[in-house]
């Protein structure tokens, strides 16, 4: 929540004994924390409290490795702050768990979702937008599945500055279409789209490399993160599509107002831009 930390922590019943293990990191709108636990009896069937969650509005992503190798990963909700410990994970607790971060990151990942609504407002007719949309999750679907695999690598803050730079470009492209000028992605949407999303991508392996994989299971939650990552695309477009049929049937509205979204959308990204690159090079 900008630059306040939540007072909330992991609390285990019994005798078992916790202590932080480094300084807790921000990274995409979540606050990592590390802790170190030792106790003399078995975890499994004890139960974890994230105290204070139900207080606040945010989840928390468990993620506990055991001494013997073993994974345990789980989700925990301001309604639901404790939950009794698994052993091994199980691949629905991995499949519902990526699933709704997927869902939850794209949805509170402004930048992506300032980049998607772009594309919609430039891209016309249906079949067009499909096929565009399309071609960005295919690419950043490719690019996600390469860096958390480690097969590729771009460092975070100079690809989070030119999403931002990505966006701006596409402000500058709806501003054109306003002006009747000739556009790249007025004229061929998909392959802005696949070109940006391929960027996108590795922003979205960034934060899922930061929160963590259950070793045991990286391909499936990989696959459902991006799942996740889709549903929520879906939605958003769906959303958006409908807002935007209604505003159609008005179709006597003021230039002035037309270029309004172009110029916030604008100056949001450049300002993104500015804030990333200065922040990259300090």
């Amino acid at each position: 929540m900008g630059d306040l930390v939540l007072k909330i922590y992991p609390s285990f019943e019994g005798d078992f004994q916790l202590s932080e293990a480094g300084l807790a990191r921000p990274v995409s709108g979540a606050m990592i924390h590390n802790y170190t636990l030792s106790g003399s009896r078995p975890l499994q069937g004890s139960q974890i409290e994230i105290v204070n969650l139900n207080k606040t509005m945010v989840d928390v992503l468990v993620n506990i490795s055991y001494l013997n190798g073993e994974k345990v990963s789980l989700m925990l909700h301001p309604d639901a702050p404790l939950a009794l410990l698994p052993g091994e994970t199980s691949k629905w607790q991995v499949v519902r768990t990526y699933t709704v971060l997927g869902v939850e990151h794209i949805w509170f990942g402004i930048d992506h979702l300032l980049f998607v609504l772009a594309l919609i407002m430039i891209t016309k007719g249906f079949k067009k937008i499909v096929k565009t949309i399309t071609a960005f999750t295919l690419a950043h679907s490719i690019t996600l599945s390469l860096a958390v695999l480690g097969y590729a690598n771009l460092p975070g803050p100079p690809v989070e500055a030119v999403i931002a730079l990505s966006i701006v470009f596409l402000a500058s492209e709806m501003l054109k279409l306003h002006l009747g000028k000739p556009s790249l992605t007025a004229q061929k949407p998909w392959l802005v789209a696949f070109s940006f999303g391929l960027l996108h991508g590795f922003g979205f392996a960034g934060a899922l490399t930061e929160v963590g994989l259950p070793q045991s299971e990286i391909p499936l939650a990989l696959a459902f993160f991006n799942i996740g990552v889709e549903l929520g695309q879906i939605v958003f477009v769906i959303a958006v599509s409908a807002f935007l049929y209604l505003l159609a049937y008005k179709k006597n509205w003021p230039e002035v107002i037309k270029k309004v979204p172009a110029y916030a959308i604008g100056t949001i990204a450049a300002f993104w831009t500015i804030e990333r690159f200065i922040g990259f090079w300090s």
